[in-house]
């Protein structure tokens, strides 16, 4: 599911709210998702999962095509934990 089929599908289920509304609210969701993890913090949907940073240290890797040592900086990037709810909807049988 991309963005767009996620608005039309909440559109599709409220009626009394216009398409350009539930586009500005998943956009504010997004959004302030987005924030949080640029500052740091975590952000916790229950039963869904959490977001968070995570922090790479600097290593060395190797260029795939010539097999040559390549520096890779230390970065941060986004990490998803999944939820008990959605773990075991996932799994069931």
């Amino acid at each position: 599911m991309i963005r767009s089929e996620l608005i039309q599908k909440i559109a599709d289920e409220n009626p009394h709210l216009t398409q350009r509304h539930v586009e500005r609210i998943v956009n504010t969701v997004f959004e302030e998702i987005i924030d949080a993890l640029a500052k740091g913090d975590r952000v916790e949907l229950r039963g869904f999962g959490a977001f968070s940073v995570k922090a790479r240290d600097a290593r060395l890797g190797r260029n795939p095509r010539t097999g040559e040592a390549v520096k890779v900086d230390d970065k941060k990037v986004p990490f998803f934990k999944t939820g008990k709810l959605l773990r075991d909807r996932l799994n069931s049988k």
